[in-house]
Order: C-alpha cells, then sequence, then structure tokens
C-alpha cells in the first residue's frame, strides 16, 4: 500500500469511527431528534428484542476484544499494512456500531424514573461527565495512537515509532482505565432507566470487566512489573476499588 492511500484510509477510518462515536452518545441519552436510540428502533417481543440486542452487544464485545489482542496482530498485519492495522480496528468497531444502531430492539418498561428537576439535571450532568472522562483519557495516552492516525503518519513520513516508555498521566494515576470508568459512568446515568438502556448497560459493563482482564494480561506482558506494581497500588475503575495483588 502506497504512503498516500494509507494516510488517507487512516483518515476515512477515523471519520467512520468518530461518526459512529459521536452517535452512540446520541443513542445512549435517547435524544428523539435521532432516528433510533436506546428506546426507540425496531420492534419485537421482550424475549426476541433481548437475544437480538445481546448479540448485537456480543459482536461489538468480541470484534473489540479479539482484534485487540497481540496473536490476532500479528497474523492480521501479514494481509494488512501495519500502518492502518488500528485503522482498521476502528472501522470494524464503527461498523459494530453501525448495526447495534440499525438493528437495536427497544424493551419497554420502566426500572426507575426520577421526576426532581435538579435530580435530573445532576444526572444528566454525570452522564456528560463520564463522556468527558473518557475524551481527555483518550488524549492522555495519544489519541491519535489509539484512533490509527499516528502509525498511518510515521509511516507516510518513513519515521519509525517512538518507544513507549510506561506513564501514568492525571486520571490514570487514580484509575487504571479512566476510558473504561467514562464508559461505565455515561451508559448508568440516565433518569430515565428502561429496561432496554438496562439491558445496554449491563451488557456493555460485563464487556468492559471481559475486556479489562484480556488487556492487562497484554500489559503485564508489555511492561512486566511496573504494570504488576501499579495495579496494586491503583483501582480498576473506581479509585481505590480493583486493586490487585
Amino acid at each position: 500500500m502506497s504512503r498516500s492511500l494509507a494516510m488517507l484510509t487512516a483518515v476515512l477510518c477515523y471519520a467512520a469511527f468518530f461518526a459512529s462515536f459521536v452517535y452512540l452518545v446520541g443513542f445512549v441519552a435517547g435524544i428523539d431528534l435521532l432516528p433510533v436510540h436506546v428506546d426507540k428502533g425496531l420492534i419485537a417481543p421482550p424475549a426476541t428484542a433481548a437475544l437480538i440486542d445481546i448479540a448485537l452487544i456480543a459482536l461489538f464485545g468480541v470484534q473489540h476484544s479479539v482484534m485487540a489482542r497481540p496473536a490476532f496482530k500479528a497474523a492480521w498485519t501479514r494481509v494488512v499494512s501495519p500502518a492502518i492495522e488500528r485503522s482498521i480496528y476502528c472501522l470494524a468497531a464503527a461498523l459494530c456500531l453501525i448495526a447495534l444502531f440499525a438493528f437495536w430492539h427497544p424493551i419497554e418498561g420502566t426500572v426507575w424514573s426520577i421526576e426532581m428537576p435538579a435530580l435530573r439535571m445532576a444526572i444528566w450532568g454525570l452522564f456528560l461527565l463520564g463522556w468527558t472522562i473518557l475524551f481527555i483519557a483518550t488524549w492522555l495516552i495519544s489519541h491519535w495512537e489509539l484512533f490509527g492516525l499516528a502509525q498511518a503518519w510515521r509511516h507516510f513520513r518513513g519515521t519509525e515509532a517512538p518507544a513507549q516508555p510506561f506513564r501514568t498521566p492525571f486520571l490514570y494515576n487514580w484509575v487504571r482505565h479512566p476510558i473504561y470508568s467514562g464508559f461505565l459512568l455515561a451508559f448508568w446515568a440516565t433518569p430515565e432507566m428502561t429496561y432496554g438502556h438496562l439491558l445496554l448497560a449491563i451488557g456493555f459493563s460485563v464487556y468492559i470487566f471481559i475486556g479489562i482482564a484480556h488487556e492487562e494480561r497484554d500489559l503485564i506482558g508489555t511492561f512486566g512489573e511496573h504494570y504488576t506494581d501499579y495495579r496494586k497500588r491503583v483501582g480498576a475503575v473506581i479509585p481505590g476499588v480493583g486493586r490487585r495483588t
């Protein structure tokens, strides 16, 4: 693949992922201006809807976890250029999110509904805080690297990737996985928790904790004692909670 084509591919993949991610915020919030969201979509009996929704969440989880593993990357980069491996990963994640949006089946019924205006505003504030934490955390560990643009840019310029030292900037001093902390807060902070939203929140929470287990094995393999010492001192997604001896 030419350097220019790799760079263009990376930019397009980033744009696709960014658009799907922005839609995810509105999807979880249940913004009625959107064509579909967590409480607005295809109709099916509750049991059927739950099975379809679980399959859609599992599809995203499997893609997100399997494609991130070193063994998969080693095999995959024999097929695609290493310069766009991360970009293709982001594109696949975007396609899984699009499938989730398109085929999601809301499930009627209310778990809780907050009527007090001040409390509703506070909960929406937590919702926005979750997405803000997530966004900030991506920049703390190199946003462009995380989404594949840095790799394509180095390929375009013909430079090598610098060594990545073990760092724990800002939010990473409080929790090991602030990106996941943001996701959890955003998925659970809602003044209107329907059964469909609850299924989405539970499904993504299960995926997150499974993903953490796999991700930390890779991090220990990369950083060794630096990471094992780090997780003795710092909680997983809540400060002080989930420290591992």
